[in-house]
């Protein structure tokens, strides 16, 4: 099937890109292009453009953050990413590239926060809506930027104006995410309005998962359960490792296991496929070729080495390719487009409901000090399916309580996820956030981080332009 429906979304999204990201922004007339739905509806379609692009979600931001992962490692020029010694010019500026985009991604919300209420001929559920996405949608950029930048200038609707605004703190950045995501979820509808725009389920998830970083591990884990009791999300059950198409596939509209993904035709395709492949004789997983710009190796290292081979991610992620590096060496598959002419078309999956399963069974725990019934059993869940075997009935492969103390039960919940989310752009945070980044690396790479390689710099143009801003804001050692 082909994704029809994905494509006339992106072709309004780029349509609405090309009206609205290329122009000034007291250009729009605010006090009429705001008035209809499909004038509110336009304005938050062009949130999405440039986060979306080639310097942001489509390729600069995951594959900056798949060179940091303990399973797997950079080559060409991603290559300093994953020695952890610094970023050359070449990654500073992808770097640089990818706060310029989300930023612009902001400034399109802050607009539709700020003008769709004054709208004169929508109703309010209307407005209510299209601000509720714009709020999801600017919590979910400002919370992948305080976890890979730390503190950082806010811009919102209240000073869309001033062009000098100084860095706040991460308290502060959080402050605003956990507020724009309570407000998604007042707002957001039970079902997406079209496939590929956030729901309340979403809202709920994004919340769980701020949660986790804010480690409030109660509200944690009944956000995550309010999305596990909806029954609105269900694993796709895999017989093969090639079942696991059904999930990733180019030609997949959604499933439904689909929380919240980026949307992506083969028109306007998501790049981290060119990243992962090399075309060889036997294998041909992405039309044009690829640059095979991530690896790892089957053997070397040892998260891939120790990964169980009846557990079917296994075989269905990796493959054997010798890039000059060795036999073992293996380049990640989980995203191919053979078909491909240009851009893939995979989508980018931000939310899967194993994400809110493994969110649940870790904050769970937490909670109660203790591995619960119910967060082995969301834990069990995406475990069975790994083994392709029913995700929702008991097995052989099952975890059982007695067998952990709450540490070893967080560690099983950790590299489960490892395997869950294996090119995915989530692994390095996790590895943050739980504190282990640098034992990980260490114990897996024999590479010792300095403490400046756990964030990336503030780019020149932030630095250089804002006057808010002066070179001692910049993050430490750079």
């Amino acid at each position: 099937m082909n994704k029809i429906f994905t494509c006339l979304f992106l072709a309004m999204i780029s349509t609405a890109c090309s009206d609205v990201l290329d122009e000034k922004p007291k250009s729009l007339a605010s006090e009429n292009f705001y008035n209809t739905a499909a004038e509110a509806k336009a304005a938050v379609n062009a949130i999405y453009g440039p986060m979306r692009g080639d310097n942001g979600l489509s390729t600069n931001y995951p594959a900056q953050l798949e060179g940091l992962a303990d399973y797997g490692n950079s080559r060409g020029t991603q290559t300093p990413v994953s020695l952890y010694q610094g970023l050359d010019n070449t990654n500073i500026n992808r770097v640089g590239v990818i706060w310029d985009n989300f930023y612009q991604s902001i400034r399109n919300a802050n607009l539709v926060i700020s003008n769709v209420p004054k709208g004169t001929s929508m109703t309010d559920a209307e407005k209510t809506l299209y601000v509720a996405e714009a709020k999801y949608l600017r919590s979910l950029i400002y919370f992948a930027m305080v976890r890979n930048w730390a503190g950082v200038p806010l811009r919102t609707e209240a000073n869309m104006t001033v062009a000098d605004v100084p860095r706040s703190s991460v308290e502060d950045v959080y402050k605003l995410i956990l507020s724009d995501a309570l407000e998604a979820e007042k707002g957001l509808p039970d079902a997406p309005t079209e496939i590929g725009r956030p729901t309340i389920w979403a809202a709920k998830t994004l919340l769980s998962e701020i949660y986790l970083y804010q480690e409030n591990w109660e509200l944690s884990s009944a956000k995550a359960k309010e999305v596990v009791d909806s029954k609105k999300y269900s694993l796709v059950e895999v017989a093969t490792s090639e079942d696991f198409q059904k999930i990733y596939g180019p030609e997949v509209v959604n499933t439904t296991e689909e929380v919240f993904y980026f949307k992506y035709s083969r028109q306007q395709g998501f790049g981290l496929v060119s990243y992962a492949h090399r075309k060889t004789a036997q294998y041909a997983y992405f039309g044009p070729g690829g640059v095979y710009a991530q690896y790892t190796d089957s053997v070397s290292n040892s998260v891939i080495k120790n990964w169980d081979f009846k557990d079917l991610r296994k075989k269905h992620i990796l493959y054997n390719v010798d890039i000059g590096l060795g036999a073992t060496s293996c380049l990640f598959r989980k995203y191919r487009d053979p078909a491909a002419t240009a851009g893939a078309g995979n989508d980018y999956p931000w939310y899967r409901f194993a994400d809110v399963l493994l969110f649940h069974a870790e904050a769970d725990a937490r909670a109660k000090g203790a591995p619960t019934a119910a967060a082995i059993e969301s834990l069990n869940k995406v475990h069975r399916r790994a083994y392709g075997l029913p995700s929702g009935a008991v097995s052989a492969v099952d975890f059982k309580a007695a067998d952990f103390t709450l540490k070893t039960f967080i560690d099983k919940v950790v590299q489960e996820r490892g395997y869950e989310t294996m090119y995915e752009g989530k692994r390095w945070n996790d590895l943050k956030r739980l504190g282990i980044a640098k034992q990980r690396i260490l114990e897996v790479k024999n590479i010792v981080i300095a403490d400046k390689h756990m964030l990336w710099p503030i780019p020149n143009s932030e630095i250089l332009y804002n006057k808010a801003l002066t070179v001692k804001d910049q993050n430490p050692g750079y």
